[in-house]
């Protein structure tokens, strides 16, 4: 006996996931995908030679794979064949452009590149832009069906592979995902991830939020953002639950997807659960199959909650909060404390540790306002060619998070604000979500958004635009006086605008740096 034949008979990672399932119920459908349908014996075969092929091009353990597209089942199957070939996946996000998708190239050291065909002209300019790039292996995912562009060759190729199985040996805390950060503020990082981060971030998904084999789960946010991608599909396969990809959370779409196929569990951010409420045929539409609903990216407006557990009142919810660092989860706020602990994020899910502290790292009583820190296997091992960063975030054994927040008495998490998010006019602190929570409950206010900006006597103002219901009559002066009637004089925007929209990634948070930048010079020309 040597120690690789135990640590063989050990091995527990995201490679293995798709076999073991599969073993346990092979024919269950495990991925919907317009026509495709894949049983997990499908998948297994699927993942098995995918990374067969993936190890023949060359690319061997702790390489890096990009991947650039939309939602499909071979992004699925992509996922869990290069965790099992021993490679790292780097997803990037497909709004990104190609400068920006050219300093990921660079900076992961990718080797290879998968990408939609609909995207290989921006990933060509990136390509081009990063100069002299490492990458050797670039396949097209064929998803609108033409032909395979000069200088790429078809994924099919690997998705047929005929060789050998792979067998890379593979270590808990060896890397295998390399998720960068949303970058709403600033350059992103990359954050490296493990099997043992993923995997516990997996049972704590299934315990805290009630995941079970009998969903049936409606995936339409990005793939290449970790809260679809881990605590949804990741945790769906993990367990032996069906998944149903779709290519966006388009509402029409969604509704009509939840009544075809009996959807019985969704996540969405707020944003997105708001557009299924003001669509027209949500009240039309037969929803009486889904039973789980999950939200994250931002806190729920209150009034949003109440007027969801109105009009769907069999459905349970589940807050997700956490961050690409956490794999992402880090507390869960459970169906029965929606409305008793409205605007909590509730408390630290299972496997993980959370605290808050002051600027000197100490622990501070509960009611007060401090970082957001966490200790739990689900952390990143750190970020990627940044070591600086990484002892910053991890100083004194715990991940700083970078948002504020308290806890109360009962343990219960209230997510003040990012760092970056919080205004500080006149010499005072103003926390841009209690705002937010006054002005979303003017009945005619569908989405807002509030943040700071320079101002030659506060220093920085209160500023708020938002976006109103369809049909309604709303005015700067009504959300003005609203807001006055609610907030102390300090806190009330000083400036409203009205928007058609408001800027989101397509996870669906808010892009603020955009309304800051959109919105730099409202106070020119006030006097000091």
């Amino acid at each position: 006996m040597s120690d690789n034949d135990v640590a063989a008979a050990r091995q527990h990672t995201l490679g293995d996931l798709p076999r073991r399932t599969a073993q346990r119920v092979p024919d269950k459908l495990a991925v919907i995908d317009g026509a495709t349908r894949l049983t997990f014996a499908d998948l297994e075969a699927s993942v098995e030679r995918t990374a067969a092929a993936i190890a023949a091009a060359g690319l061997g353990k702790g390489d890096r794979l990009a991947l650039l597209s939309h939602n499909c089942w071979q992004f699925a199957v992509l996922d869990f064949a290069a965790a099992r070939a021993g490679v790292v996946l780097v997803p990037i996000n497909f709004m990104l452009g190609a400068d920006e998708i050219a300093f990921i190239l660079d900076h992961s050291g990718a080797t290879g590149f998968v990408v939609e065909d609909a995207l290989v002209p921006v990933a060509d300019a990136a390509l081009a832009a990063a100069g002299e790039p490492r990458v050797r292996e670039r396949r097209v995912i064929r998803l609108a069906g033409g032909a395979v562009p000069d200088g790429w060759e078809d994924l099919d190729g690997w998705l047929d592979h005929a060789g050998p199985a792979v067998v890379v040996p593979m270590g808990d805390d060896d890397p295998v995902r390399m998720m960068f950060t949303s970058g709403t503020e600033s350059r992103p990082k990359g954050a490296l991830l493990s099997s043992r981060s993923l995997l516990w971030q997996y049972v704590s998904c299934a315990i805290d939020g009630s995941m079970s084999a009998d969903d049936v789960e409606l995936h339409t946010l990005p793939l290449y953002h970790c809260a679809q991608l881990d605590c949804f599909l990741g945790t769906d396969v993990y367990l032996g639950a069906t998944s149903i990809i779709l290519p966006g959370p388009d509402p029409a779409t969604v509704l009509r997807t939840i009544a075809e196929h009996r959807v019985t569990k969704f996540f969405a951010p707020p944003t997105v659960w708001i557009g299924l409420l003001r669509h027209p045929d949500f009240d039309t539409t037969d929803l009486s199959s889904l039973r789980k609903g999950y939200y994250g990216a931002s806190p729920m407006p209150v009034e949003v909650l109440r007027e969801l557990q109105q009009r769907l009142p069999d459905v349970a919810l589940w807050n997700f909060y956490g961050q690409t660092e956490m794999a992402p989860l880090a507390t869960i706020l459970g169906p029965d404390e929606q409305l008793p602990y409205a605007g909590s994020a509730g408390r630290p899910s299972i496997n993980v540790e959370t605290r808050i502290v002051d600027d000197a790292d100490q622990p501070v009583p509960a009611g007060t306002v401090g970082e957001i820190v966490h200790r739990s296997p689900h952390a990143t091992l750190g970020y990627y060619r940044d070591e600086a960063k990484t002892a910053e975030a991890f100083r004194g054994g715990w991940f700083h998070s970078g948002d504020l927040g308290y806890l109360d008495d009962t343990g219960h998490l209230y997510v003040v604000d990012r760092k970056k998010d919080m205004i500080k006019t006149g010499g005072e602190n103003v926390a841009s979500r209690e705002v937010e929570e006054a002005i979303y409950a003017h009945p005619d206010v569908a989405e807002v958004a509030v943040f700071g900006v320079s101002h030659p006597r506060w220093v920085e103002a209160v500023a708020a635009v938002v976006v109103p219901r369809a049909g309604a009559e709303l005015s700067a002066d009504d959300v003005l006086a609203h807001a006055r009637g609610r907030l102390a004089g300090y806190k009330a925007p000083k400036y409203v605008v009205l928007a058609e929209a408001l800027p989101k990634n397509p996870s669906g948070k808010i892009l603020k740096r955009q309304l800051r930048d959109a919105h730099a010079d409202l106070a020119t020309g006030e006097a000091g």
